[in-house]
């Protein structure tokens, strides 16, 4: 809002604001021992309204109004590029300390809207705080001055207005703001590993210094590394910290550490979207415009848009590192950490299964127990289990199904695969096509409840006849939502699986030959692992393992149907 103020040289010496009668000088000087503060402020929006609202301006027109009405003992306050809408501002906060300790006998502003835009916690100042501490307000072009009164309640009603001022300001620009967001173009800088093209300035391009670091990372963690083993390996190899990287670009001088990587700035790369090539907007938002805490966003309800630039690491990697987060897997004091820590589950009760270890156990000691069983006072057994064990049994499961791929590698993808993707493609078409004329129809049907609206508003229609068919029409569209929602989840399924099949072929194309089982391997093929309680009625130890691989929840691989028995006699064991 921007208002046209008279400066105060030429404002009529008759304004109730600025009235400089005798006793009014009579009562300033009555207390000058006592701090009269002249408060400015201004916000970035306010900068806006030009030179009426600045620093300069407010600090001239309060200092000549304190000289005119006999306040010598004066402290001027400012706040620039503060926003009224909270008060939680460094010059209001010195100036409310001294008015709680007593020394403070008036507050003058230029008008309301300086000393704040929130009506409650104004008129709580004003009317509560203020009077208790015996402390005169005056906002200057306002005509308010509490020793006055406010017989009317203009005061009041000029609050409200405002704090309508920052609520309509910022409804317009969170309008703005969605409306760019949801155009495909990034709401923000390009992340370390990415720059800006320089034929297209809203599209990304991979920095060639950077975006390695970014993949390293991503392919550390998949490694079994965390976020603070990832920080000390990238500064033992000195690899720049993106704060050096800009500052030797820019021909500045480097930071006192330049290689020193924190754990935070490892984390915010591994939880960027964006790395995957896509654009990924709205990932924060604010419940008010008084608040300036950001709150995270629900995946679906950002703004995400796929392929929109060179991706750095796969949408697979990514999805991968994101579930191996959520199992955080951290260091035993033996300085050892289990190749499964984090995906082996109880079978009985769901929990996970701790692994433990000490360093006087040899490597064949180390082994997994349910997180329930608490040496026996928990509510569930142990399900205990060795790593190695555990070891042998998956590598030959991994052999087992790269072989099973590679022998019938031609059949497996030409025939079988080519006739289930043409059968779930031609599938995946014609519940498309339904699904666009569900959408069509739903809409055709808003068109005829309007129509027989009408058709009984001009009395075409009988009123008997019309809620019949509205009826009907609104059960049918109830219907339809539901088709609709349902067949997309389908469709979506289908498309996926058909992605995550390619994926891993490619996987087992990548390690042809498994000579042993690495972290890197593990958490590439594996997804989860089952563990059930040993079943020792036939005198010997039997316990069943169920392993879910990455990519394939629904596919039909026979080398995958059975879950794999671990049989073990007098401290011996194979698989059955």
């Amino acid at each position: 809002m921007v208002t046209n103020e008279k400066s105060y040289v030429s404002i009529d010496p008759s304004t109730t604001g600025l009235s400089a009668d005798q006793r009014v000088k009579e009562d300033a000087m009555l207390d000058q021992q006592k701090i009269t503060i002249l408060y400015c402020r201004l916000s970035n929006e306010d900068a806006m309204d030009g030179e009426s609202n600045s620093i300069q301006n407010q600090r001239e027109l309060l200092t000549r109004y304190a000289q005119d009405h006999g306040y010598t003992n004066i402290k001027v306050l400012v706040d620039d590029g503060y926003t009224g809408t909270n008060f939680n501002r460094p010059g209001v906060k010195e100036g409310l300390e001294l008015v709680k300790q007593g020394e403070v006998g008036c507050w003058i502003v230029k008008d309301m809207s300086r000393f704040g835009r929130d009506y409650l916690t104004v008129g709580q100042y004003t009317e509560i705080i203020f009077p208790s501490y015996d402390v005169r307000f005056i906002a200057v072009n306002d005509g308010v001055d509490s020793n006055r009164g406010d017989s009317e309640g203009i005061t009041a009603i000029r609050n409200l207005f405002n704090e309508w001022y920052p609520r309509d300001t910022s409804k317009k620009v969170r309008v703005s703001l969605r409306q760019r967001g949801t155009s495909g173009k990034h709401m923000n800088k390009p992340p370390y590993g990415y720059i800006r093209d320089l034929e297209d300035k809203e599209h990304w391009i991979p920095d060639e210094e950077a975006a390695p670091v970014v993949k390293r990372i991503f392919d550390l963690t998949i490694a079994g590394k965390g976020p603070s083993q990832i920080a000390r390996i990238l500064e033992q190899d000195e690899v720049l910290t993106a704060k050096a990287l800009y500052a030797k670009r820019k021909g500045q001088p480097l930071p006192d550490r330049p290689y020193h990587w924190g754990e935070q700035s490892v984390v915010g790369i591994l939880e960027r979207m964006e790395y995957t090539g896509c654009v990924c907007n709205f990932k924060t938002y604010s419940k008010s415009y008084k608040l300036k805490k950001r709150i995270p966003n629900k995946q679906e309800d950002m703004f995400i848009l796929p392929d929109t630039q060179e991706a750095i690491v796969s949408q697979e990697q990514w999805d991968r590192v994101q579930e191996l987060r959520q199992n955080k897997r951290r260091p035993t004091k033996a300085e050892r950490q289990g190749f499964f820590a984090g995906l082996l589950f109880c079978a009985d009760c769901g929990s996970k299964l701790h692994f433990a270890t000490s360093k006087s156990f040899e490597g064949k000691q180390d082994h997994y127990v349910c997180a329930k069983y608490k040496s026996g006072r928990g509510t569930c057994s142990a399900h205990y289990i060795r790593e190695e064990v555990l070891r042998e049994a998956v590598l030959e499961r991994i052999r087992a199904v790269n072989e099973y791929i590679r022998e019938d590698a031609e059949s497996f993808q030409e025939e079988w695969l080519q006739c289930r993707r043409t059968d779930q493609e031609r599938s995946i078409r014609e519940d498309k096509k339904r699904l666009a004329q569900a959408k069509k129809r739903l809409a055709d049907l808003d068109v005829l409840i309007t129509r027989c609206y009408e058709d009984s508003v001009l009395g075409n229609l009988s009123m008997e006849r019309y809620k019949k068919m509205s009826a009907d029409y609104e059960a049918e569209q109830e219907r339809l939502r539901l088709e609709i929602e349902f067949t997309e989840e389908w469709v979506q399924e289908r498309e996926e699986m058909d992605t995550s099949l390619d994926s891993f072929i490619s996987l087992t194309e990548k390690y042809v030959d498994v000579p042993e089982l690495t972290q890197t391997i593990v958490n590439e093929y594996i997804k989860k692992i089952v563990v059930y309680a040993p079943d020792k009625s036939t005198g010997k130890r039997r316990q069943k393992i169920k392993i879910y691989f990455n990519f394939l929840d629904e596919v039909e691989i026979p080398a995958l149907e059975q879950s794999v028995t671990l049989e073990q006699t007098y401290g011996s064991r194979k698989t059955a």
